[in-house]
């Protein structure tokens, strides 16, 4: 019998189709790709790749928004979920493994002497803000401009002018209560003076002081040097719990992350992304005393039915069997260093405004800025624009960096520990051909 092909849809045609029954053709707004005018719709994943509907293969430099750490279909991540099937694909009850696992990451993340699981980053970090509201009795709370920690009402506020660190703080999002901006206190990253006159201020009010590590979210800045430490001394003086949100920087630059990387221990950490290798699956962890607040053995709500499905916590196992390799973090961030001087040299050479920061296996490239990006304000010059050029140009060529936003920093990029010295080589080829065209 004569079989055929099937034919697979037209990217373009796909996504009329999809308006048409999903909210904005899309299952999560950042899919659609800003720059595309649509999402990247794929086949499969493989390693370092991503395969497109009609086989096209583009070195992947998102990599599931930075989950996939180990790469796409990971042999030992995919024979944990097989396993996870064969056991029925059970929910909603425990399993020896989620004791083996919360064990590592207690022998691993500095601040965790207890573990509680969830599905999403989005959620732990309303939980670690949860606990600190119960065990302080304060409400208010303090972040830090442009940093994410999901989307739930807690962290959709902004400044109205983000150039201005006396603007009155508003909603981000529509739906989000104007009222819920009393209890937030705002400043920006790496600034010194701005967090002593908050504290000075606010200090005896604030419940939890939280920040991303390493600002990831606004491409890659980093903590100037004794600012963590700034932070964790100053809530110790205070009574203030101190939350750092690693749900991107988790394991990134280091097995244990920022905390262990700089040395500075928070009270609650929450970790994400990485975690499991692209399975849905979070943490909240931290002091034994808060997180006894939790129910059952504290008043502090907090449950779920997919709460770590075992897919996920078998999968997250082999993940960090993996990311445990002696050398595996010397050998990632020597070619992050590498591969990050090679990008800056090559938007040198060809006269393109361009500044590349990355620290360990994500990165930002900040188009029409040439000086270092220190807070989220310095990233709002980022030239959209030229990053649309940039970004089209790789997916011609076969190399894929996702666009976020039209708006503001240009968010991040990242490799996998499956991209090969051959995937690097033709990238960077790419790159410099796509920087030519742009100041041709």
């Amino acid at each position: 019998m004569k079989t055929t092909t099937p034919v697979m849809p037209d990217q373009h045609d796909l996504f009329v189709d999809a308006q048409a029954v999903l909210a904005g053709g899309v299952s999560a707004s950042m899919r659609l790709h800003p720059y595309l005018g649509r999402p990247l719709y794929v086949d499969r994943g493989e390693g370092a790749y991503l395969f497109g509907l009609d086989g096209t293969r583009y070195i992947d430099f998102n990599m599931a928004n930075g989950a996939a750490l180990l790469g796409h279909d990971h042999p030992a991540v995919k024979k944990a979920v097989i396993q996870g099937v064969e056991m029925g694909i059970i929910c909603a009850a425990e399993t020896p493994y989620h004791e083996q696992l919360a064990a590592r990451l207690v022998a691993i993340i500095p601040a965790a002497e207890r573990v509680r699981f969830s599905s999403v980053g989005t959620e732990v970090t309303l939980v670690a803000l949860r606990i600190a509201r119960q065990i302080t009795g304060r409400t208010k709370y303090l972040k830090f401009d442009g940093h994410f920690h999901g989307l739930t009402e807690a962290w959709l506020y902004k400044r109205e002018n983000p150039l201005d660190a006396d603007s009155p703080v508003v909603p981000s999002s529509g739906g989000v209560p104007a009222s819920g901006a009393d209890d937030v206190v705002m400043v920006p990253w790496n600034d010194v003076a701005a967090f002593e006159a908050a504290i000075a201020r606010h200090g005896d009010e604030l419940a939890a002081v939280i920040c991303e590590g390493i600002h990831y979210n606004a491409g890659c800045i980093p903590p100037e040097p004794g600012f963590l430490e700034l932070l964790r001394s100053r809530c110790t003086e205070h009574g203030i719990v101190f939350i750092m949100d690693e749900v991107l920087s988790g394991f990134r630059t280091n097995l244990g992350g920022v905390q262990a990387q700089y040395d500075v221990i928070p009270d609650l950490t929450t970790h994400a992304k990485a975690l499991a290798n692209g399975l849905p699956l979070s943490s909240v962890s931290g002091r034994e005393d808060l997180m006894r607040a939790l129910a059952p053995t504290g008043p502090v709500v907090h449950s779920g039915t997919y709460s770590g499905h075992i897919l996920s916590v078998l999968a997250a196992l082999a993940t960090l069997d993996a990311l445990s390799e002696p050398g595996l973090y010397d050998r990632l961030n020597a070619t992050a260093d590498a591969f990050y001087r090679d990008l800056q040299a090559i938007f040198d050479r060809a006269g393109v405004p361009a500044r590349v920061q990355g620290m360990g296996a994500r990165f930002g490239i900040y188009f029409g800025i040439t000086e270092p990006v220190r807070t989220w304000s310095d990233a709002m010059g980022h030239d959209h624009e030229l990053n649309r050029r940039f970004a089209a140009g790789c997916v011609e060529r076969g190399v894929y960096f996702h666009g976020y936003t039209r708006q503001g920093p240009p968010g991040h990029a990242g490799f996998s520990l499956a991209h090969t010295p051959e995937d690097f080589a033709e990238t960077l080829s790419v790159v410099e051909a796509v920087a030519r065209e742009l100041v041709a």
